[in-house]
């Protein structure tokens, strides 16, 4: 029996960081790719022991060995497949899987190709999975200084726009942080924005609130991770004031050193403030984290409580990208299970 048995959304899922074990195992070897380990068990072993990193550009390291093996159509189509299974397993009703097209294309595949292949697994997986709902984020890239790759993303969001009701359901910026100031990529924003495609964006995370200003600079209501708002009161207000939601990573913070422990972390304070914040994954795998466990977390060392789970499901319901008659459904589905609660705390 599932310790949490209401409708689970998770809003910031990176599909290269949550392959699974096995499958990565076995693609390499098919790939002739080297991994860091001599058998499987030692891999598995890798990835919970490396998990622990000193910072962000630390931890995204770690996705050179995923981002090695997905280089093909055959395998962004089943890692998408298998992810949406595990995740159906688990008792997600619904989850945006998101993954840079512009990091598949090393040999050869075109950005189209990464998306068209990553749709085909998403399609397998929901024929598998009926209960569960999917929308694909598209990544835009801070690689370095915004030029060196500032087609790449321009290309990013017209494709984001193409494919957009047929799976893709919006645009994020994600990478390096505090390489070069995020207003930089205002422009891939601006065309994002001017062809109707919804936007999230990673900021405040290694870097200060001051890049959730940039963000919410751009027209964003969503922001991955984002905790270090908190810093900043005004800037929390104007979150309020404007409907702002904040996709929260836990486990992933406290693995990168954005925040020194779970019981410091200001979640539960950004919550009592009135911040609109919901509870997510990052990367399942290289984190050896899911949902249930970040809840757990929650529950025990972060001050929240159960009715708290709810209510962030209840926001990333109201934040997702999915359609409007679903998001109805799921949200009377979380009202009643918060109604259900003994005293309703």
């Amino acid at each position: 029996m599932r310790r949490y048995p209401f409708p689970k959304v998770d809003l910031h899922l990176h599909l290269d960081g949550s392959m699974l074990p096995e499958t990565a195992w076995e693609l390499a070897h098919e790939r002739g790719i080297a991994m860091p380990a001599d058998n499987l068990e030692d891999f598995r072993t890798f990835i919970i022991v490396t998990a622990e990193c000193r910072s962000v550009n630390e931890y995204l390291k770690r996705f050179d060995m995923p981002l090695s093996i997905l280089q093909d159509k055959a395998s962004l189509s089943r890692v998408t497949r298998e992810l949406i299974e595990l995740l159906a397993t688990q008792g997600l009703a619904y989850a945006e899987i998101r993954f840079a097209p512009q990091l598949h294309t090393r040999k050869g595949l075109t950005q189209r190709d990464a998306i068209e292949a990553v749709l085909q697994g998403m399609n397998e997986g929901l024929a598998l999975c009926p209960s569960i709902s999917i929308g694909i984020l598209l990544c835009a890239m801070c690689v370095g200084v915004e030029t060196v790759n500032e087609a790449e993303n321009l290309q990013t969001a017209e494709l984001a726009k193409e494919f957009l009701g047929r799976g893709v359901v919006g645009l994020d910026l994600a990478g390096a942080e505090g390489i070069v100031p995020l207003k930089n990529f205002a422009p891939v924003f601006a065309r994002a924005r001017a062809l109707g495609v919804p936007l999230t964006c990673h900021a405040g995370d290694s870097q200060g609130p001051e890049t959730v200003q940039d963000a919410l600079d751009f027209g964003t209501k969503r922001i991955g991770h984002g905790h270090h708002i908190a810093l900043d009161r005004a800037l929390c207000a104007r979150a309020i004031r404007d409907g702002v939601t904040l996709e929260i990573c836990p486990t992933s913070n406290i693995q990168c050193e954005t925040q020194p422990s779970y019981e410091a972390h200001p979640l539960k304070q950004l919550i009592d403030m009135g911040v609109s914040c919901t509870i997510n994954t990052d990367n399942m795998i290289l984190s050896d984290i899911d949902l249930e466990q970040e809840y757990d977390h929650c529950l025990n060392e972060m001050g929240l409580s159960y009715a708290d789970l709810i209510r962030c499901n209840i926001n990333s319901v109201r934040a997702s990208f999915m359609d409007e008659a679903k998001k109805t459904a799921l949200i009377e589905e979380l009202l009643g299970c918060l109604q259900a609660l003994p005293g309703k705390n």
